[in-house]
């Protein structure tokens, strides 16, 4: 019996620490004795303003219900710890709403009376709304015209489309049931908790207060190029170190992990680039702003759901909001900037609005890309164009792509040079409605790979910005190791098929990879010189599958290797990485001349370098230099179809590492971590 009620009084405890996450109050060593359990402290200062006292108000209403017993006498539950269990329970076995208002009428029933049950889900909602569980629910357009927001918030039709906004039914409802709805969860107050604990509230002027100030080393984002010339910008901005730098990630995610089921959701999240590095990218502060509904991928219909968290990033930039600040015990004016985003490339052609497909894929070259037409799609070659103009490899036809390499290096394009190439676009008509009929037009030349202005760019700042959209170096590293695991064991996602050799005899380069008629006048794709052997494939895999990692450093991958199937299947993010800079460069120097494996290896080290948590400015110039000789060699090795835009996109990581910092262009990496 005293371990049950040892249990219970734990719950009890983590409750109330739940209700402290929440609204930011934080005990001292000495007082997670149970006895104070309950008692408030001095949160807010005497200064506390109305805008302030919301939050009083339902720390209070909070407190009185995870002090209230569920029936008189019962010592097990109270009023919020059953609604939390009740409501986890709920979302484990995907129960509906009607069935939990079942369970409640009955447990009303058979509590004693008088009794504190809920009666019905609504109630249990209202009360988790005060842990900031609660949500903005915007009716969307069913084919994404609109949101039924602001001036539309009252009409029943879209304006563009003319869909209805509501569900058709035929039973009498009490409530109407749209069609499509957008989470928003609003920014404000979870900036403003940050400062309600005296303990976030010192972290968040870290970057300021204790950052160690290194021309040379780099170790967050402040100080990277991009926040030193926004402080230059705005010298109003930094005059409070509390003003807060956030940085924005968008991407999809199946529900319920089942990829055989074509819906999936985006959600966008923001995170504080204020506190200390080891901080600013964890689970506790990364704040989901927006949840937007599938099933499908919203593409460029993206604006009209960012809609309402621009208009509050706007605010927030232009006039700000007043917020305790618990630490000196005082309220002041809160600002906040999007410093930029960080997402995968597919997810970066929706929020850049910059197409990610076709000839000009990569958006930092704009439209000084370099490609080249295959048979069936555009390849990334040319790196050449990078060296030196009286570098040797400039004039080697043969060994590259067949011609000789005069072009200049890509510039590098402003904020106002995008502007200019806005003026060529044509107005965007969201929707996905088949009446749209700006869905189907093609692009003109002068609008490059643009689709439409993005809505970030209403923010005053945006386009003065050093960089708007980063590249996320994690899905760059997986997608590469995919590529390179495939190619040499000639399975997966291998680059060297039929066509990629009839694209080398097009090129008239080489000849030995040729495709030539054998004794029975098919096509013969004999062996390179890059791809394993059948018995090197097997010990390759047989020695992957034999490698044992510590714990906490990489998962087993013995169960994802098939030696049978001759292939590694379904690894994830943090595996890819983990092979590609550890194991990778051991295991195929065995099976590999040293031409080939060389450049394999210095690949393997670039990505070790450039994702280290600390980086050296020299360093990041050199690596700069390295990855296009080791982009040169490898166009030396492998055919012109390996050379994708995410193969292309390493040139600008070291670039991009200088403008961003070591956390601020790495976000997949450290969620995954």
């Amino acid at each position: 019996m005293s371990t049950n009620n040892e249990s219970i009084n734990n719950s009890n405890v983590n409750m109330f620490n739940m209700m402290d996450d929440a609204f930011g109050r934080m005990h001292d060593d000495d007082d997670d004795d149970q006895d104070t359990i309950g008692v408030q402290d001095t949160m807010w200062g005497g200064d506390m303003t109305n805008a302030l006292r919301v939050d009083v108000d339902s720390y209070d209403m909070l407190l009185r219900e995870a002090q209230n017993e569920l029936y008189l006498g019962c010592n097990q539950y109270t009023v919020l710890f059953y609604v939390v269990e009740l409501i986890h329970n709920k979302v484990d076995n995907h129960m509906t709403n009607k069935v939990i208002d079942k369970m409640l009428a009955i447990m009303k029933k058979m509590c004693h009376k008088p009794n504190n049950v809920l009666e019905s889900f609504c109630e249990c909602k209202k009360i988790l709304k005060g842990l900031g569980l609660g949500c903005e629910n915007i009716r969307v357009c069913y084919y994404d015209c609109i949101l039924f927001y602001k001036e539309h918030e009252k009409k029943d039709r879209c304006p563009v489309c003319n869909e209805p906004k509501y569900k058709d039914s035929h039973y009498e409802q009490r409530k109407k049931v749209p069609r499509k709805v957008l989470r928003y969860f609003p920014l404000k107050p979870r900036l403003q908790r940050l400062f309600m604990s005296r303990y976030t509230s010192e972290d968040m002027r870290w970057h300021k207060e204790k950052r160690v100030n290194d021309p040379n080393t780099m170790r967050h984002p402040a100080d990277s190029i991009t926040w030193k010339e926004f402080d230059q910008m705005y010298p109003d901005f930094i005059q409070d170190p509390r003003n807060v730098r956030l940085g924005l990630a968008g991407d999809g995610f199946t529900l319920f992990s089942n990829i055989s089921k074509p819906y999936s959701m985006w959600p966008v999240v923001i995170f504080p680039y204020n506190l200390p590095p080891w901080k600013c990218m964890k689970n506790p502060f990364s704040f989901l702003t927006l949840l937007i509904p599938g099933p499908k991928a919203p593409i460029n219909e993206i604006d009209v759901y960012l809609r309402p968290l621009v208009d509050e990033l706007s605010k927030l930039w232009e006039n700000g909001f007043q917020t305790h600040d618990k630490m000196i015990e005082s309220t002041f004016n809160l600002r906040g900037t999007v410093m930029w985003t960080i997402n995968d490339f597919p997810a970066y052609r929706n929020l850049s609005s910059w197409s990610t497909h076709n000839k000009l894929a990569c958006p930092v070259c704009n439209e000084d890309g370099s490609y080249t037409k295959l048979r069936s799609k555009y390849c990334h070659i040319g790196h050449c164009h990078y060296l030196p103009m009286n570098h040797s490899w400039r004039k080697n036809t043969q060994l590259f792509n067949g011609r000789r390499e005069m072009r200049h290096r890509p510039q590098e394009f402003s904020g106002n040079d995008i502007l200019d190439q806005f003026n060529y676009l044509v107005p965007h008509k969201f929707g996905k409605h088949d009446s749209n009929k700006d869905r189907k037009r093609k692009r003109n030349v002068e609008e490059l790979n643009w689709t439409r202005k993005s809505i970030f760019f209403e923010l005053e700042y945006w386009s003065k910005l050093k960089i708007r959209h980063n590249l996320d170096v994690m899905h760059i590293e997986k997608n590469i190791f995919d590529y390179l695991i495939g190619t040499l064991l000639n399975t997966g996602k291998s680059k060297d098929t039929l066509k990629a050799r009839m694209d080398l005899q097009d090129m008239n380069i080489r000849e030995s990879l040729h495709l030539k008629l054998n004794a029975r006048n098919i096509l013969d794709k004999h062996l390179a010189q890059y791809v394993f052997k059948s018995s090197e494939r097997k010990d390759f895999l047989h020695w992957l599958e034999s490698i044992k990692f510590s714990g906490g450093y990489a998962v087993n991958i013995s169960h994802k290797v098939s030696v049978d199937e001759g292939n590694v299947l379904c690894l994830k993010s943090h595996d890819c990485h983990m092979l590609m800079q550890r194991v990778l460069p051991v295991g195929v120097r065995k099976h590999l001349k040293k031409k080939i494996y060389g450049p394999l290896v210095e690949l393997s080290s670039f990505f070790q370098q450039i994702c280290a948590k600390t980086l050296i400015v020299s360093d990041l110039d050199k690596l700069e230099e390295d990855i296009i000789l080791i982009l040169c060699k490898l166009e030396k090795i492998f055919p012109p179809a390996f050379f994708v835009p995410m193969v292309h996109l390493t040139v600008h990581l070291p670039r991009e590492a200088k403008l961003a910092g070591p956390v601020g262009y790495r976000w997949m990496y450290l969620v995954e971590r």
